[in-house]
């Protein structure tokens, strides 16, 4: 068992990341799920709390870390929303072709492995009306604070389990085969620049 990303990690996820300049962030696209959700890379279950429980059918909460399951199950009984745990990589997501209204992406595209096997389980996955709402962070516009998060990733993502803090989240999600629909991009208030930028929107499969 790896000691650092099953009983540490997950702590540290949960302190970082519900921190108010990313739960402002959540607070904008969250609300916006409905229907059957299939929320991605669950972590530690932070974004619960900002379910319209009156649009939301039910939710999957897919999320291979047993550590972070485990963290996550204060926040989840706080909610009062059932969770329906799916032990599995994004990229093996166990549940039928077109049976989930609403993908939700926060905070997680940046330290998926296998991003192209992932994009396309939740493409399968995704009605042809649903949506893929996304809220992540990633390569910046600017030259040089790009040239340093392309420096420190390296030894970011071994810190951090497996994050990326430059990559290109609208290419991968057209490379995905998605359509971005809307998207609102910035650098995020109380963050350091070179992790915080942020991009914000919708997409619908093609």
């Amino acid at each position: 068992m790896d000691i650092y990303n099953e009983h540490c990690l997950p702590h540290l996820t949960n302190c970082v990341c519900g921190m108010k300049p990313l739960a402002r962030q959540r607070a904008l696209i969250v609300p916006q799920a409905q229907g059957n959700v299939l929320e991605v890379g669950m972590g530690t279950a932070l974004n619960l709390r900002f379910y319209d429980k009156d649009k939301v059918t039910r939710v999957w909460g897919l999320e291979p870390s047993p550590g972070m399951r485990r963290v996550a199950a204060e926040n989840v009984k706080r909610s009062g929303i059932q969770v329906e745990w799916l032990d599995l990589p994004a990229a093996r997501i166990p549940l039928g072709d077109a049976t989930v209204d609403t993908v939700l992406l926060t905070f997680t595209l940046c330290s998926i492995a296998d991003w192209r096997g992932a994009l396309a389980e939740m493409r399968r996955v995704l009605k042809v009306q649903g949506r893929l709402l996304f809220c992540e962070h990633g390569a910046a516009p600017d030259a040089s604070i790009l040239k340093w998060q392309k420096r420190i990733t390296p030894w970011w993502k071994h810190a951090a389990g497996g994050c990326h803090l430059d990559r290109p989240i609208p290419t991968l999600l057209e490379t995905g085969g998605f359509s971005i629909l809307e998207m609102d991009e910035d650098y995020m208030g109380g963050v350091p620049r070179i992790a915080g930028y942020t991009y914000r929107g919708s997409a619908a499969k093609r």
